[in-house]
């Protein structure tokens, strides 16, 4: 453990073993020739990209896809030179110089936009490798139908500063059936985009629409490259995908293994007597001598103030209850049942102690939020190590 990680209140690991199974899963689900870009967004779900994307290297992951220049400048600082990235979303013109000269690729999504990124390669003197977004029913970002004429006259005209590396849109909620009209329609006006530009005689290097979901459900829309996030992570995007993968096979074991582990420690233990209140205002009374650690983790460290009261940690390997309301910088828990609890005994807030789990998507039911938010939402100053 490092000494940043051994001085502050609450640290995470990462499990390389699990990430390298993750991957193998995915990998066995992908059509041959497909590539796979591991998606980093959200810093690396929450995970760190500077620790995440140096392991995810060690397993063979060349490709790294995140959304804005944040996340674009901390891969720029631990990823290997052979390593590509790929920038989905907001670039700033200020940020734009930047991402050309590094060679990174981006997603082109409107026509001001790629009039900038064509003047500034040329000033360069170098190409701008980018992804065409197309408008296929998401309705958020990407070229639609009206602007396609004038498109394809840019591209035309800008061979000598453009490298057509890509032709993407993004599917709207492959992960849920009740959306199954809707991404089949998208695919429709996806393939359609690509006739327009073959006919046209304007090629791309690579197609690709997948996410997580998309390659578990919709194969055949893998093309050339997946964007995989969430299950890399060791998530299922929905239980619903979850159960068709399951659907008639012997072995229901999950095959996606959860590589992240958050841990803090005892700070103090007191014991409270009959009849007095724990914790900020009257939330919790105690009708009992209890026996109270209290953990130096709080809101303002991503545990969720609607955990006050409903949430579980793992201690000597119990699962016990967070009593009275979570406030920004601690929680306290009930360790009666637990004799001799001590200051620094381990606390786990997600992850395995014992034979106990406490899972992220547990966690995650118990305060309402989405695996996605939960993990999104871990503070960037919370150390992150390799186990």
């Amino acid at each position: 453990m490092t000494k940043l990680a051994r001085a502050s209140s609450s640290y995470i690991e990462l499990h390389a073993h699990s990430l390298g199974e993750n991957i193998a899963f995915i990998q066995s689900r992908l059509n041959g020739g497909v590539a796979l870009s591991a998606v980093i967004k959200g810093n690396a779900y929450g995970h760190g990209i500077v620790e995440f994307v140096p392991l995810a290297e060690q397993f063979g992951v060349e490709h790294f896809s995140v959304y804005g220049i944040e996340d674009a400048i901390a891969f720029a600082s631990c990823a290997s030179h052979s390593a590509r990235l790929m920038i989905m979303g907001y670039i700033g013109r200020e940020h734009l110089k930047w991402v050309l000269m590094k060679q990174y690729e981006f997603f082109v999504y409107d026509l001001e936009q790629l009039d900038v990124a064509i003047a500034l390669a040329q000033e360069l003197g170098i190409k701008a490798r980018i992804h065409v977004e197309v408008e296929t029913g998401m309705n958020r970002t990407g070229l639609d139908e009206s602007m396609l004429e004038a498109l394809c006259e840019r591209l035309g005209a800008n061979e000598n500063c453009l490298e057509l590396r890509g032709l993407c849109t993004h599917l709207a909620g492959s992960e849920n059936i009740a959306n199954h009209e809707r991404i089949m329609v998208q695919q429709e006006r996806f393939e359609q985009y690509d006739a327009y530009f073959r006919n046209r005689k304007i090629f791309f290097q690579r197609k690709h629409v997948a996410c997580s979901a998309g390659v578990m459900r919709y194969p055949k829309m893998q093309y050339d490259l997946v964007r995989v996030g969430i299950m890399l992570y060791g998530f299922w995007p929905s239980r619903e995908i979850f159960s068709e993968f399951l659907n008639g096979r012997e072995n229901t074991k999950d095959p996606l293994m959860g590589i992240l582990t958050w841990k803090s420690k005892v700070m103090s233990v007191k014991q409270v007597k009959p009849g007095e209140y724990i914790g900020y205002g009257t939330s919790y009374l105690a009708n009992k001598k209890v026996s109270v650690a209290i953990v130096p983790v709080g809101y303002a460290h991503g545990y969720a103030r609607s955990l006050s009261n409903h949430g579980r940690v793992l201690i000597h390997g119990f699962r016990v209850p967070v009593i009275g309301t979570v406030s920004m910088n601690m929680l306290a828990i009930d360790v009666s049942q637990i004799p001799e609890i001590k200051q620094d005994d381990e606390v786990v807030l997600i992850g395995t102690q014992g034979d106990n789990r406490i899972t992220v998507a547990s966690f995650g039911e118990m305060s309402a939020q989405l695996n996605y938010e939960l993990l999104a939402r871990l503070p960037h100053n919370i150390p992150r190590i390799t186990a």
